[in-house]
């Protein structure tokens, strides 16, 4: 298994990231198909809640993922201050648009499950509102990257866009505990390492989609960083043979 430095060569990367990132993505997919086909027609509807309980097949995974994803983006951030490795603030970058995607899909899901469930679309509840907070660090973070390219360009320095992702890790322990520290609508936690509170009837096609989404989120990754890597490469190109071009008298 190559080390975490190994894989910071981005020729390595490269080499096991190609093969990979069509196997992620696919499988994802597959789980993801499975899991919603199971959900909607192999499991019973809740007690309480009816068919509307089914939507946590895609909010779960979605939730997971946005809050995941920013804890991609600080473990990379903080791995480029210490180390300086290029690769991890490009891995960073390449969270950022898949993490936005999904922490929105969970507030946009959340939304829909709520109107049945509390009678609304949106609570100021504590969960919700930090879930948004940080759909807004996201976008943040997508903003001062840009931001950080047109200064220094494509890929360009990275150093202020990683102090706001360490920063932006501050959310996820308040979002992870706002239903304990406050006395919110949202719901309680439903599944833990050793328990869960949901019917296993109802609860297992959640373990295929959580999978699936996950590969498949993991998949989208590789290949923004594949991206990200060929149009550093190409825009470099391009500088040196600018900086080789005579200009004439």
């Amino acid at each position: 298994m190559p080390s975490l430095h190994a894989l910071a060569n981005p020729a390595r990367f490269l080499a096991l990231a190609r093969p990979l990132t069509p196997v992620l993505f696919w499988a994802g997919v597959a789980l993801i198909l499975f899991g919603g086909w199971a959900g909607l027609t192999q499991t019973p509807p809740d007690y309480l809640q009816k068919d509307s309980v089914r939507i946590l097949y895609i909010h779960v995974p979605t939730a997971w993922l946005g809050m995941g994803g920013w804890s991609g983006i600080a473990l990379s951030s903080l791995i480029f201050l210490v180390w300086r490795h290029p690769l991890a603030m490009i891995a960073a970058r390449a969270i950022a648009l898949p993490g936005a995607t999904f922490a929105a899909l969970c507030l946009a899901t959340g939304s829909i499950w709520g109107r049945p469930t509390w009678g609304t679309w949106w609570q100021w509840d504590g969960r919700l509102t930090s879930m948004l907070l940080l759909f807004f660090v996201y976008l943040g973070f997508l903003a001062l990257v840009r931001a950080e390219d047109e200064r220094a360009g494509f890929g360009g320095g990275g150093r202020i866009a990683a102090l706001y992702g360490v920063a932006g890790s501050v959310l996820l322990p308040i979002i992870r505990y706002s239903v304990v520290w406050w006395n919110t609508l949202h719901q309680g936690q439903s599944i833990g390492l050793t328990k869960s509170t949901i019917a296993p009837a109802i609860l297992w096609p959640l373990w295929f989609t959580l999978g699936g989404f996950t590969l498949f989120f993991a998949g989208i990754v590789l290949m923004r960083m594949r991206t990200i890597l060929a149009r550093t490469k190409a825009e470099a190109r391009l500088r040196r043979r600018a900086h080789h071009v005579e200009v004439p008298a």
